[in-house]
């Protein structure tokens, strides 16, 4: 798996609501069973991504870059 490389304003916690976290965890569930049934899986880089930004641990336009940096976009 590639590191997941952000800036260090990224090791901050961002603070969320559980509200925000169950929002966030139910998009995640949504979009994952809508790749199973497409035949697809998660690469393990994108799940730790999408766990930490979950957690609360990075914002959303730090998941995007990220996930953009990876495929060289």
């Amino acid at each position: 798996m590639n590191d997941v490389t952000l800036s260090p304003a990224a090791a901050r916690e961002v603070p969320i609501t559980e509200a925000e976290r169950a929002r966030r965890q139910a998009a995640d569930d949504y979009a994952r069973a809508s790749l199973r049934l497409e035949g697809f899986t998660p690469s393990a880089f994108s799940d730790e991504l999408t766990r930490r930004f979950i957690d609360g641990k990075i914002t959303r336009a730090e998941l995007t870059a990220a996930i953009l940096a990876h495929h060289g976009l």
